[in-house]
């Protein structure tokens, strides 16, 4: 497979991720004009579901265009506000330390990454900038079988999916950087992503 096709398939994948994140609060926007348009006695209930989903698909437009899109040098508090944004009402806390002044863009897809590890939901902690480390804690907290090749690209960018993009996006996105991508099971049972130098 070429470099060209992958990374076509990469972008496919991850405009397909993108789409995802937002079928859901779009989705309820719509409801909620629905609501309104069949019962007005509803009008309070379903301005609250539109005004809520229009917040949620804000989040998730403002983290993702720093995680996909931005090219340029990216100010910490807007990066750092749009990852606490982004987990703010779901199962998953985020905890980005002021001071910590991390690469933006790779720390927005490191969290990604680090999320996947906790189904049952926790916490993400940033503990470094240099090297990058995200502790992922929380009950049930396991390492996804794709997920440690798919981040060093050791898988082969040709097997991509859509349950590895995220990794293998991230991955890429470090090695362009020339770091170097491991993680690590601590005693407790959380799982430290780290993204080093390779020199």
């Amino acid at each position: 497979m070429s470099d060209t096709t992958i990374d076509l398939r990469i972008a496919e994948l991850l405009a397909a991720r993108l789409c995802h994140e937002l079928v859901s609060p779009v989705g309820a926007i719509n409801n909620g004009v629905e609501l309104l348009e069949d019962d007005p006695d509803f009008a309070a209930d379903a301005a609250g579901l539109i005004g809520q989903s229009a917040v949620q698909a804000t989040r998730r437009l403002q983290f993702y265009r720093i995680a996909y899109g931005s090219t340029a040098p990216i100010a910490l508090e807007l990066g750092r506000k749009a990852a606490l944004d982004l987990f703010a009402d779901g199962k998953i806390a985020c905890d980005w330390p002021e001071t910590l002044v991390p690469e933006i863009k790779l720390a927005c897809n490191l969290l990604l990454v680090a999320a996947e590890a906790l189904p049952r939901g926790g916490r993400l902690v940033l503990v470094g900038a240099d090297p990058l480390e995200i502790r992922a804690e929380g009950e049930g907290a396991r390492l996804p079988a794709h997920l440690p090749d798919a981040l060093t690209g050791a898988s082969g960018a040709d097997t991509v999916d859509a349950r590895s993009v995220q990794a293998a996006f991230t991955g890429a996105l470090a090695r362009r950087a020339g770091l170097r991508s491991s993680i690590e099971t601590l005693a407790s049972g959380a799982i430290v992503f780290r993204l080093a130098s390779a020199g």
